[in-house]
């Protein structure tokens, strides 16, 4: 095939550009740089897109010895990512980036140029496999449990999968360092890149403050009496216990979090943990990996990236989804999104819109 590797500047990705080297294919690399003020150097594991990673990726590109673009792409990015993410806080819900990343910047624009070009697929450094079928291919959990990256991936359309290329999906991270410092890729001790890339420093609710602005307003208890105040609804989640600062304690004494988030009257409710359980989970905006499910669906769903997937039945709709938990489960945010598995494969996803107990 003729591939288009994706190169963050990580040991994932160029490793698996590598592999798709080896494998015999035509690789280009591409580094998309995202951020329109780049800063030079990345603090440990925290942000991406620095100058450090665009030129960490070139030197694995010359290594490997296959052409190298770096694509700019930080107004979609813009656009479509941290808009997007400012925006769902300000209505009150706690949106996924990497999983608005994937749909609408690595698989969609990178995706439509590359196709544009003449390239057969997209490869990335994502942990998740593509199984091919006898007429299609299904995406599945990867083998490294703890570095499966299939539920960020569920946005993907069927489409978009069968030009997609995951080498990295049956091999352990600590496997791939291994292959990178044989490969003599100067980036195989490099620390992997966590929290949200365009918030390198990690303070979420600093960043959301400078874009949102500082409106201070209740923190209410389940009855709705007064018990604190906070800054701007858009610091919290749902699920939240940390940096409350409540002016009147429970009445037992015990832990208060975040149930309830109203941009429109500017409060925040908090309650005990039993509050937080849910048992149904309504969605919107399914996007299907294969063919869609019947009606009424069984298997298990996801709603967190390193979450534990859960028993469910699922009322399927053309718009939207209903989730029956078979177990409640905590901290499920509007916003997020829920994937659904048959056992290690994905079969959709969805956006999270409201829960019930």
């Amino acid at each position: 095939m003729k591939v288009l590797a994706a190169m963050s500047g990580g040991v994932d990705s160029a490793v698996a550009a590598a592999r798709a080297v080896a494998a015999g294919h035509d690789v280009t690399g591409v580094h998309l740089a995202l951020s329109k003020n780049p800063q030079s150097f990345r603090s440990g594991a925290r942000g991406c897109c620095s100058k450090e990673d665009a030129h960490d990726a070139r030197r694995a590109a010359d290594v490997l010895g296959i052409p190298f673009y770096v694509w700019d792409l930080s107004d979609r990015f813009a656009t479509d990512v941290v808009d997007d993410f400012v925006a769902e806080y300000a209505a009150g819900r706690t949106p996924n980036p990497c999983l608005r990343c994937n749909e609408k910047i690595k698989f969609s624009a990178v995706l439509d140029r590359g196709v544009a070009l003449g390239f057969d697929a997209v490869c990335t450094g994502h942990y998740a496999r593509l199984v091919p079928t006898r007429n299609d291919v299904e995406l599945h959990r990867a083998i490294d449990a703890a570095k499966d990256q299939s539920y960020v991936l569920g946005v993907l359309t069927r489409d978009q999968l069968r030009r997609s290329y995951f080498p990295l999906g049956s091999s352990r991270k600590a496997d791939v360092r291994a292959e990178a410092r044989d490969r003599g890729l100067a980036i195989a001790e490099k620390p992997d890149s966590h929290d949200i890339c365009f918030i390198a420093n990690g303070d979420t609710a600093g960043f959301l403050d400078k874009q949102l602005g500082r409106r201070p307003g209740d923190i209410v208890d389940l009855a709705g009496a007064k018990v604190g105040e906070h800054g701007g609804s858009h610091r919290f989640t749902v699920g939240q216990r940390r940096g409350l600062r409540l002016g009147t304690p429970a009445d037992d004494g015990r832990p208060r979090f975040v149930i309830a988030i109203k941009p429109t009257t500017n409060t925040i409710t908090v309650g005990p943990r039993n509050a937080l359980s849910v048992k149904i989970i309504s969605a919107v905006r399914p996007v299907w990996a294969g063919e869609r499910p019947d009606e009424k669906w069984s298997g298990q769903v996801q709603v967190r990236a390193h979450g534990h997937p859960m028993a469910a039945t699922v009322q399927v709709h053309d718009q939207d989804l209903e989730v029956l938990l078979d177990s409640a489960t905590t901290g499920v945010a509007p916003g997020q999104a829920v994937v659904l598995y048959s056992g290690s494969r994905v079969v959709g996803s969805a956006t999270i819109s409201a829960t019930q107990a």
